[in-house]
């Protein structure tokens, strides 16, 4: 089964947000959601949530926290996916090549376009709610 890291980079009470515009026919067109990707073989959760945040953003993670395993299908897609905050980093912003960038504050997070599960995980992040597994499952877009 695919697995994937997804993390939210917290910075004064935001989160960096990837808007996935830049890739054609892909899954996340059209969102936003945290920064992450698929794991490496032979790769640890942990170092795939480094390269990735390295990768998508050009920040170097030094505090990550992890806080749980989400079940996502929808119809022919599944994946397993490993969910981190970081709240400690250093470097530079790049400009990323699978999307557009932004510092969305918390309370906002729900106000732009995303997957309608995000909201579940999204609280249990907010109520630092960790060592969780859930399963989101989806038809056709749609959280059934």
């Amino acid at each position: 089964m695919k697995e994937t890291v997804l993390c939210y980079i917290e910075k004064d009470n935001h989160y960096l947000m990837l808007f996935r515009n830049k890739k054609q026919n892909y899954i996340n067109k059209g969102k936003y959601i945290g920064i992450g990707g698929h794991i490496e073989p032979g790769e640890t959760k942990e170092q795939a949530l480094i390269r990735e945040v390295k990768e998508e953003t050009g920040l170097d993670v030094i505090e990550y926290k992890y806080f749980g395993k989400v079940f996502f299908k929808d119809d022919d897609f599944e994946e397993y996916m490993y969910l981190f905050t970081v709240s400690k980093f250093d470097g530079e912003m790049i400009e990323c090549d699978e999307g557009e960038l932004h510092w969305i504050h918390k309370e906002k997070l729900l106000e732009v376009p995303h997957w309608e599960g995000d909201k579940y995980f999204l609280e249990k992040l907010k109520n630092n709610e960790s060592g969780f597994e859930m399963s989101l499952i989806y038809s056709k877009g749609k959280l059934i």
